[in-house]
């Protein structure tokens, strides 16, 4: 038991302690060994899960910008169209008397059209 507390502070190294113990050296370095052997590999799991989920959010980076790219070239056509209309529009109420009232006509007609839509689309929902 004095022998073993000996070792044990004459600086705690695996090789006296080992002896203290009763243990052979290569019994001590066969348990290190073995330890440092699974800590390895399940540093090896992490790290390959690491790389997978890293290739996973690659792959989805790269989904996104697609669709982000596609996206920008709808707005530019939607935008083509709108000002399109827009300027149709601003033609229709320069032209005359008789052109505001078909466009008063053509704007109620349009919000009595919306409407019906909107109550048909609700109901069918329910």
């Amino acid at each position: 038991m004095a022998e073993r507390n000996r070792a044990f502070q004459e600086g705690n190294n695996t090789e006296t302690y080992g002896k203290a113990q009763g243990f052979g050296s290569s019994a001590v370095d066969q348990m290190l060994d073995t330890e440092n052997k699974r800590m390895a590999e399940n540093l090896s799991s992490k790290v390959t899960r690491l790389k997978s989920i890293a290739l996973d959010i690659d792959q989805e980076a790269a989904d996104q910008n697609r669709y982000l790219e596609g996206m920008d070239s709808d707005f530019l056509s939607a935008t083509g169209l709108l000002t399109g209309s827009v300027k149709r529009f601003s033609t229709m109420v320069r032209s005359g008397r008789d052109n505001k009232k078909l466009l008063c006509y053509t704007s109620v007609g349009l919000v009595i059209l919306f409407f019906i839509l909107y109550l048909l689309v609700t109901r069918m929902q329910t």
